[in-house]
């Protein structure tokens, strides 16, 4: 089964708009949980625009499924947190400062010493370790020589293909899936996964594991409701 973790980034996007607690994070973040969330994501960046460090401590006793916790490691605040946390995942994602969202995946052949080293890191604080990469079978190979657990694919050139080219849209994404399984790396995926792409994703790539999924989410939440949006996500992970 593929697992469904949801990003909260956006209702924290929401919540900073105006101030306060409203939207309520912590009560979404566990209400998510009661509907069918699989995992709690978080990306927490350097400005603090949308979580903060602090939501990030407050959501740590209150996950009971899956915490993962994305970001750039090459950040120091970043580092410390995770480890302060220790989540069940930390996503390792090359954003540079201010960057409005991920749009990119590590190469993991010119930046091997450094992964090497970050990923020993929180693997040696017993933390899973997944590393954010296009769907590029030489970064894949160079994923495995960096020691990570796991990869997550960067499903934004999918996303953008799919309603046009289906089968130009997954086939990079079938190769890389298919070296991951080879290297027997665990595979997640994520970035514009929605209701209407999600489950043709998810069945062509049988060993899938995990999406984190936000933007969308949160958007259609805003049409069926939280509890009703999450049920369709995991209807479309469950569909064959």
């Amino acid at each position: 089964m593929t697992r469904l973790s949801v990003n909260i980034n956006k209702i924290a996007t929401l919540r900073n708009a105006r101030g306060g607690k409203t939207p309520d994070l912590l009560k979404m973040a566990v209400d998510a949980e009661s509907f069918g969330a699989q995992g709690i994501t978080v990306h927490p960046r350097p400005d603090e625009r949308h979580i903060t460090y602090q939501d990030v401590l407050n959501l740590k006793p209150l996950v009971t499924t899956e915490f993962n916790i994305e970001g750039n490691p090459t950040e120091q605040k970043f580092v410390d947190l995770v480890l302060k946390v220790k989540p069940e995942q930390v996503t390792l994602v090359p954003d540079s400062l201010g960057q409005l969202t991920s749009n990119h995946g590590w190469d993991t052949i010119t930046n091997k010493e450094y992964l090497s080293d970050i990923i020993t890191v929180f693997r040696d604080a017993g933390i899973r370790t997944s590393i954010f990469v296009d769907p590029d079978v030489k970064m894949v190979e160079g994923a495995k020589l960096v020691g990570t657990d796991r990869i997550e694919l960067y499903t934004e050139s999918f996303a953008h293909l799919y309603e046009t080219d289906k089968n130009n849209s997954i086939a990079p994404f079938i190769a890389a899936a298919e070296k991951a399984k080879e290297f027997e790396l665990g595979l997640n995926a994520g970035h514009d996964l929605n209701l209407k792409n999600l489950a043709y994703f998810k069945n062509n790539l049988p060993n899938l594991l995990e999406v984190s999924i936000g933007h969308a989410l949160v958007s259609d939440a805003l049409y069926y409701g939280w509890e009703n949006t999450i049920r369709m996500y995991r209807a479309e992970l469950e569909y064959k």
